[in-house]
């Protein structure tokens, strides 16, 4: 998994969104800031700069578009994501609720060497 070019909180907005557009329905700033629990003014902002980016597509009061780009950020950090939920689930015995929050904290922190490890212990663990 190649290192990711932005910063968590960008990252958590990509995922965000490529989560809320797999409904099949257009994804608005305030599903975000739903999502997020943040302001729409805050989540605008960020739009702004992942925009600058090419990370998305957005024109104001419109739906908002991950580009290719932003698309392949959004399943990288969401991999990674899910990658640490199901170890600390399945071989550590975190308790749900509690891995998925320590999840989001550590997908952004973890090097991209220590996730290609984890991801092959996963599938040993598995085997």
């Amino acid at each position: 998994m190649p290192p990711l070019p932005i910063s968590a909180s960008l990252q958590d907005y990509l995922e965000s969104i490529l989560n809320l557009s797999r409904s099949g329905e257009p994804v608005r700033v305030t599903d975000i800031a739903v999502r997020l629990n943040l302001a729409k003014a805050s989540v605008t902002q960020a739009l702004g700069v992942l925009q600058d980016q090419g990370l998305v597509d957005h024109q104001r009061y419109g739906p908002v578009t991950l580009t290719e780009q932003g698309h392949q950020v959004a399943l990288t950090v969401q991999r990674r994501h899910e990658v640490i939920l199901n170890f600390l689930i399945e071989v550590l015995k975190v308790d749900p609720k509690n891995a998925e929050r320590d999840a989001c904290l550590m997908e952004h922190a973890v090097s991209t060497e220590t996730m290609e490890k984890l991801v092959r212990f996963l599938e040993l663990y598995k085997q």
